[in-house]
């Protein structure tokens, strides 16, 4: 393929890639909220360590179910109508929370914010990957980095603003959740499905359509060989096809990393901001105060790695985070075991953001929309982010019982470790994918 004999229609591309990544704020939002919420939660339901922990991880529980829901209806009934249902039940799970009067029924809605949540993890970068020309993919899936982490920042503000509301205030904070969900369901409306599943669908010439208005008759002619060539003879897929021993590596390569990038331990760090400074000793303004900091380096630094995800390369970035979080980690841990000054605390704590930002965070989605092929990329990114959340509900639900048995500290030793041995397999397993189409990629994958 010579990409210098093609043009593209850039504002359209990153168009269509912000309203898909709408499901990333969302997404961010259900993330973020109940680090501000927290405080008010436990005095509302009387939470101890166990509750606390279940509260906050029935997310991540609803995220798996999600997953699989999403990799089903990505493969049989395209992108679009999974987008679409995502954005209806974060709609309905945010007004939910905010009227919860039990505790039962909260987590029940919480749960299934956690359905919408898994849905867009999967969909919103598996979308954009599919529409963006090789040459931008990294940026284009790196914006549903970008829009978590507005998520996450707009939210820490929001809670930070509202923290004076008085007791019952929580409620406001999880049914504001309610506007972007009703904004993201009419931005679905408008995109267009996929050229990749409407090929798989039989569907040539809507597809030839989509590639239209993407870029130029080159363009559309050689993207629309190269899927038709890789979707040669393909059958509906089942789960089984995910471990099939010519795709295997890839999809063991894609599981590790979604498993790493939660069991670093970062999202402690965004989940119990206030758990964290409170065992130094800062008030409850200072720990909201410390998640809207979160946010905006968060942001910052996804930024960066946007910039460079497309020029420097995956690798690289993966390598210098997983290495550089393990020794922020061991030096956070320190300064929590000798109950340092809250403002020192927060140095090293914003670090690792920075360094987290910078690298698993959007690399790890971007590598998970790269490696599998067109045949089963659908099912085989849901089993990846299943074990993502699968992760995630570990980590969070572990870290409240671990504090309260070894220290706030303790925990950070452990994700030190687990960090060095993430270096440790990205330098041994990961290759780099940064310029070449998804079908080239697959090409590759199946010649080694």
């Amino acid at each position: 393929m010579n990409n210098q004999t093609y043009t593209y229609h850039n504002s359209y591309i990153v168009g269509i890639s912000f309203i898909s990544a709408l499901g990333g704020y969302l997404f961010g939002f259900d993330f973020a909220v109940i680090a501000g919420a927290l405080p008010f939660l436990r005095a509302e339901f009387q939470l101890d360590a166990w509750w606390e922990g279940f509260l906050t991880s029935s997310l991540a529980l609803g995220c798996i179910v999600g997953c699989l829901l999403a990799g089903r209806i990505a493969d049989r009934r395209g992108r679009k109508p999974g987008l679409l249902l995502a954005a209806a039940i974060f709609a309905i799970s945010s007004l939910g929370m905010a009227f919860s009067y039990s505790l039962t029924t909260f987590i029940l809605m919480r749960f299934a914010a956690g359905i919408g949540v898994g849905m867009a993890s999967i969909l919103s970068p598996l979308y954009i990957a599919e529409i963006s020309p090789a040459a931008v993919r990294g940026r284009n899936v790196a914006i549903n980095q970008l829009t978590i982490v507005l998520g996450i920042l707009v939210t820490n503000l929001v809670n930070y603003t509202l923290a004076d509301g008085g007791p019952e205030v929580w409620r406001l904070m999880f049914g504001l959740g309610a506007v972007p969900s009703v904004l993201f369901l009419l931005g679905v409306l408008w995109l267009p499905e996929s050229p990749r599943w409407l090929v798989k669908a039989g569907r040539h010439q809507q597809a030839e359509g989509v590639l239209a208005k993407i870029g130029n008759a080159p363009f559309v002619h050689n993207t629309l060989s190269d899927i038709e060539a890789s979707l040669q003879g393909v059958q509906q897929q089942s789960y089984a096809a995910v471990f099939q021993k010519a795709v295997r590596p890839a999809v063991l390569v894609g599981i590790t990393l979604a498993v790493f990038q939660q069991l670093c331990g970062i999202n402690v760090v965004f989940n119990y901001t206030s758990t964290i400074f409170e065992s130094v000793g800062a008030d409850l303004n200072q720990q909201l105060f410390e998640t809207v900091a979160i946010g905006f380096v968060n942001l910052v630094f996804t930024l960066v790695a946007m910039w460079q995800v497309d020029k420097l390369g995956r690798r690289p970035l993966m390598l210098i985070g997983s290495l550089g979080l393990s020794v922020v980690y061991i030096a956070l841990a320190f300064l929590l075991q000798n109950q340092a000054a809250a403002g020192l605390v927060s140095v090293f704590v914003l670090l690792a953001i920075a360094m987290y930002a910078t690298s698993l965070a959007p690399v790890t989605w971007v590598l998970i929309s790269e490696i599998f092929p067109n045949k089963i990329r659908g099912m085989a990114s849901s089993v990846a982010i299943v074990s993502l959340w699968a992760a995630y509900f570990v980590l969070v639900f572990t870290f409240p019982i671990l504090a309260e048995k070894i220290g706030t500290y303790g925990p950070f030793y452990l994700y030190a470790g687990i960090c060095f041995l993430g270096f440790l397999f990205v330098k041994g397993k990961v290759k780099e994918t940064k310029g070449q189409t998804l079908e080239e990629l697959e090409h590759n994958l199946v010649r080694h």
